[in-house]
């Protein structure tokens, strides 16, 4: 179970402890994924971001996979669960920015204020997340933390905020919205329907066989 941790302080780096920790960091590179210094200090490398979404998303409907529901040009559809997404960022980059790159490769339509980027810790047998402020810088944590994903992964996330603000959703996605509600209640009223069959099918079955004349 993920647990809530404190916003750690953020620690300004020289350039030269920049540059050594950079070297350490390739060092320790297993996917060929390594960071690279530039001569004005600014640094570029990659970071895994998995999305963890409840709620469909809304793409153009040309760039749409999976299940789906469409209206017009749009559609919402449900991101698989656990899928991760590799970015090429610099060390300038926000959390903001990082998350509005990472819908747009996606080919999402909806708000970006909607999600917000968080980082999870493994530590004595714990994970621990904390919520991200846009103006963090996503590959200085990757770069302080080191290449492993156990010791530090992104995960993109809706925003927390207890009750749905469903006015921030436009009128076609509460649309489809609707649309996908009432998709899976048909398909969750066909499948209890055929479970309670079948357990009907069991006892008549089983009532046949006690009174069955002998």
């Amino acid at each position: 179970k993920d647990v809530q941790k404190e916003r750690e302080p953020h620690v300004y780096l020289s350039k030269e402890e920049v540059k050594e920790k950079i070297q350490s960091y390739n060092s320790s590179v297993t996917d060929k994924l390594k960071m690279t210094l530039n001569a004005n200090g600014v640094y570029t490398g990659f970071i895994k971001v998995q999305l963890e979404l409840c709620r469909p998303i809304t793409v153009q409907s040309s760039q749409s996979q999976g299940r789906c529901v469409q209206s017009n040009n749009e559609t919402a559809f449900y991101l698989p669960d656990g899928c991760v997404n590799t970015l090429h960022i610099s060390s300038t980059n926000t959390v903001r920015e990082v998350i509005e790159a990472l819908l747009k490769k996606f080919f999402v339509a909806d708000n970006p204020a909607k999600f917000a980027l968080y980082k999870r810790c493994h530590k004595e047998d714990q994970v621990y997340t904390c919520k991200l402020s846009d103006r963090e810088h996503p590959l200085y944590l990757r770069l302080v933390a080191g290449p492993r994903t156990e010791m530090l992964s992104f995960v993109l996330r809706e925003h927390e905020t207890g009750e749905v603000m469903w006015e921030a959703f436009s009128i076609p996605e509460l649309q489809n919205f609707l649309r996908i509600l009432d998709k899976e209640e048909n398909e969750q009223l066909q499948i209890l329907k055929k479970r309670y069959a079948a357990y009907r099918d069991k006892l008549e079955e089983a009532l046949g066989g006690v009174w069955k004349p002998g």
